[in-house]
């Protein structure tokens, strides 16, 4: 996380007596909120693997996901106006404190216009965030070129088909299933073009 950052988030914690866990690298998710149920508080966990900004950007979303609960109950939706309206107030401060390096202050900017569920759903924001990755042996799948062979976590290997909006289609070449990938997908260049 940010320096300039951990401080307030610090005070969102003590305050929302909230349970805040940093949880191992999960592929379906970079966060999550649970509201509080019979004894237990508020709980939000944070993957380990993201880069400071990422990690900011998550937990903030988590953070938007209790205020509207606080405010709402289950009343509203998860991602409508409610919690739209707590994120972009949330992330003011630090945009305020120019936390994020201006490429991701640009895509934050333009994201909060109309944030969506997840972050990773826009390119411009996922794109800014990821170039503060640690370097991987992984690729994003478009960089890789039409027909390549490419392996992703769980061992499957896929071949890279065309785009279709803003998803590649690709071939299982282990059941002949077809699958779309975000293009953004951290994928491996298959050894040998089978």
């Amino acid at each position: 996380m940010p320096p300039g950052a951990a401080p307030i988030i610090a005070k969102w914690i003590d305050y929302f007596q909230c349970e805040f866990k940093i949880s191992k690298n999960r592929t379906t998710k970079l966060g999550d909120y649970r509201h509080p149920y019979k004894d237990l508080g508020h709980k939000i966990s944070v993957n380990n693997d993201l880069n400071a900004y990422a990690f900011l950007v998550t937990t903030v979303h988590e953070f938007a996901h209790l205020l509207t609960w606080n405010d709402h109950k289950n009343k509203v939706k998860p991602h409508g106006a409610e919690w739209k309206h707590n994120f972009k107030r949330m992330m003011a401060p630090f945009i305020e404190q120019n936390v994020f390096p201006q490429d991701v202050q640009q895509a934050i900017v333009s994201y909060l216009n109309n944030p969506s569920a997840a972050s990773c759903t826009d390119l411009k924001l996922s794109r800014a965030l990821k170039k503060h990755d640690l370097p991987k042996e992984a690729s994003r799948l478009e960089e890789l070129p039409l027909d390549a062979v490419f392996t992703i976590k769980d061992g499957r290997q896929f071949r890279k088909g065309e785009k279709l909006r803003k998803r590649y289609r690709c071939l299982c070449l282990t059941n002949g299933n077809v699958y779309l990938f975000n293009p953004l997908a951290e994928v491996t260049l298959a050894a040998t073009g089978t």
